[in-house]
């Protein structure tokens, strides 16, 4: 998994930014009412350019929102993190917002590896998420204007992935010899996944951006703490237990 740059306003050439250094949040299924007569300050957090400038410019034409300036993305009302998927920089991104009272958080994401990804996002304080593939401008307000009500947005399929994962772990909990997805980290379990596509150490790191001794010192781990013979008998413990 390559280390991305997040990109805020403070972090973007001002030609790719038309009114940038600002926030946004995610979307749910309210109608657009307004939070109140004022604006809402928005901040928006995105890995590339792409995702920054396109969701800036879905949210800079909508009276409601106010995009913040870079020296006052920490004071927004709202921050919005657009991302592919949920990775160890995004985590550390969504626990640093977490600890901002004056914020509140919501995503807008491609998909989610696991319900253990989607718990441990939740975890991290986001209170509304919304899809990439659906972050049109209407709902993009929407889910902003929740999040500054204080409300929490979660699509139903999302919801139903949550409560599988939760009872996946109710399961294993009443027995001592079962995985939860808790196990895995996010890398193990795509390293995992990737062995599991056949594919050796070389094209492991090369696929994820890791070192070779990154990637066998992930797996002999997982091995290791699962008390397992080897890779296959990881995959197959995995695949079993729905950790991949």
């Amino acid at each position: 998994m390559s280390s991305t740059r997040m990109i805020s306003s403070a972090s973007t050439p001002a030609a790719a930014q038309p009114e940038v250094g600002r926030a946004a949040d995610r979307s749910a299924h309210w109608p657009a009412r307004a939070v109140s007569a004022e604006r809402v300050s928005v901040a928006v957090y995105a890995p590339d350019p792409i995702l920054y400038v396109g969701t800036v410019q879905q949210l800079k034409q909508r009276p409601e929102i106010d995009l913040v300036a870079d020296a006052d993305l920490d004071g927004a009302r709202v921050s919005l993190v657009v991302v592919d998927t949920v990775n160890d920089e995004t985590s550390a991104l969504l626990n640093r917002l977490r600890h901002n009272p004056a914020t509140r958080t919501g995503i807008v994401v491609g998909t989610f590896e696991s319900g253990d990804a989607l718990q441990r996002t939740l975890d991290s304080g986001v209170a509304a998420v919304l899809r990439r593939a659906e972050a049109d401008q209407d709902k993009l307000l929407r889910l902003v204007l929740a999040i500054a009500r204080g409300e929490g947005v979660l699509p139903g399929d999302l919801l139903a992935k949550l409560l599988t994962h939760v009872g996946h772990l109710q399961r294993s909990s009443l027995d001592p010899q079962a995985v939860s997805l808790s196990t895995l980290t996010a890398r193990e379990a795509e390293m995992l996944r990737l062995v599991s596509e056949g594919l050796d150490t070389t094209e492991i790191a090369r696929k994820t951006a890791y070192s070779e001794r990154t990637v066998k010192n992930v797996l002999h781990e997982v091995i290791t703490r699962l008390q397992l013979r080897n890779r296959a008998h990881a995959v197959g413990y995995a695949l079993r237990r729905g950790l991949i």
